[in-house]
């Protein structure tokens, strides 16, 4: 089993943007789905973004028009450009890879491998 390594998380004022990046390691070979998750204390983890190995993407309806997804194969970095954050946006956001019949339903299925996970703050 592959390790995913999360980063680039802060604390950023609403209206700001971050960049969060993971290491992929061997989920990198595109025989894998890539996606973005994040979970707020007490609530369930929920799908943000995901990307198929046909470069496919889906968002979750509340990120849609603000957040980017993408992969770097040769990189093995998986990378979510979220622009326009709102207080709502607040949680811990994680990494994820598996097999998938597409992005869409990766985004709702989730996974079986995660990364530890880094810690995106939004204020008002």
């Amino acid at each position: 089993q592959g390790q995913l390594v999360e980063s680039g998380g802060g604390s950023v004022q609403a209206g700001g943007s971050l960049r969060l990046s993971c290491e992929t390691s061997i989920y990198a070979d595109n025989t894998y789905c890539l996606g973005w998750f994040r979970q707020v204390p007490g609530k369930e983890r929920e799908g943000v973004a995901t990307i198929d190995t046909e470069g496919d993407t889906n968002y979750a309806h509340s990120v849609k028009g603000r957040f980017t997804i993408s992969k770097d194969n040769a990189k093995r970095t998986l990378y979510l450009q979220m622009n326009s954050l709102k207080p709502a946006d607040t949680a811990m956001y994680y990494c994820a890879a598996d097999y998938c019949f597409s992005a869409a339903a990766f985004l709702v299925a989730g996974s079986a491998n995660w990364g530890q996970g880094t810690q995106v703050t939004v204020s008002s």
